[in-house]
């Protein structure tokens, strides 16, 4: 891991922390203006902490005893305060510091060890970089529209749209993974981005570039070329979006890492969407029986239709 995602990482949970504190802090101080007695309670609570220590300073022969009726007093006022709460139409916890992660308390550390929270930042932050270099730009579902298809290809592609969108919606590291094909400008790319967009919306963590980008950055790794690990991040990624599949120069190192790819998602359960020119003859034709049975077996099959958009736009604007 480098310094530069160390540090970022550090700062999104420090972050974290002092948000979480500092919106605690504003709730109680919202309560004790607005509930009578609310401030006093507190202020009990707090001096408690004072006697705890002069007892534990002082030694004081009776400590044990004194300290019991310290504890007493405390669950009374803490009792009386939970009753103040609930009478007023708050929930019991409602002063408690809610931390993002309940595990560590957004200090990124739990039993010192590095905690989940701070792995998961560090990923995401991977990703993020990762995707800085995609030859693809993310698109949003507003900007999709059916007016571009006609008859009965506009209700195909309602369809589809709707598919999508639901898709996105619902999605999760089980949802199914999706082979978009079609002819080229139907749309493929667009709603599979708009999809990205939606689910990095929702905190999962997202790859996304062209098929050929990401074979010739593997095969630079292959041969020494580039300290990057790019087979490993997009086969683990929470969903990875692989766009204009058969557009790659055909040769057996290209056939052997999309098999890798496509196999080792089906077999960790994560879920992929592919888009392509190519027809499942093409598909058939293209690729041997291991690529093929795994695309026509374990992915839903979205079939784009109508004319080129790019073309209509561009007729359109002439």
């Amino acid at each position: 891991m480098s310094n530069e995602i160390y540090n970022e990482a550090i700062r999104i949970i420090n972050e974290r922390k002092i948000k979480a504190e500092r919106d605690a802090e504003e709730r109680k101080i919202q309560l004790e203006e607005k509930i009578p007695g609310f401030r006093e309670i507190n202020d009990k609570l707090s001096s408690t902490l004072c006697e705890l220590a002069k007892i534990v300073i002082l030694k004081s022969p009776d400590a044990e005893e004194q300290i019991e009726k310290i504890k007493q007093k405390n669950l009374e006022s803490q009792k009386l305060k939970n009753d103040l709460l609930l009478s007023n139409g708050y929930p019991s916890d409602y002063l408690d510091t809610h931390y993002t992660c309940n595990i560590c308390g957004d200090t990124g550390v739990f039993e010192g060890k590095r905690c989940r929270c701070f792995n998961e930042i560090v990923e995401k932050i991977k990703i993020e970089s990762f995707n800085e270099t995609s030859s693809v730009k993310m698109c949003s579902f507003e900007d999709f529209s059916v007016f571009y298809y006609d008859g009965r290809d506009a209700e195909i592609m309602t369809r589809i749209l709707g598919y999508c969108k639901k898709y996105a919606l619902n999605f999760s590291k089980n949802s199914e993974s999706l082979f978009m094909c079609g002819e080229t400008g139907l749309g493929k790319t667009h709603l599979s981005l708009s999809i990205a967009k939606e689910v990095i919306a929702k905190g999962y963590n997202v790859a996304y570039d062209s098929i050929i980008n990401y074979l010739n950055e593997i095969q630079k790794e292959h041969y020494g070329k580039s300290d990057k690990n790019t087979l490993a991040t997009i086969t683990s990624v929470d969903l990875l979006i692989l766009d204009d599949l058969g557009a790659e120069v055909n040769n057996p190192f290209n056939h052997s890492t999309i098999y890798n790819i496509i196999n080792t998602r089906i077999n960790r359960n994560l879920p992929t969407i592919i888009s392509s020119n190519l027809t499942n003859n093409d598909v058939s034709e293209r690729y041997d029986d291991r690529v093929a049975s795994r695309i026509f077996g374990e992915y839903t099959y979205l079939k784009f239709v109508g004319n080129d958009i790019r073309q209509i736009k561009k007729l359109k604007k002439s």
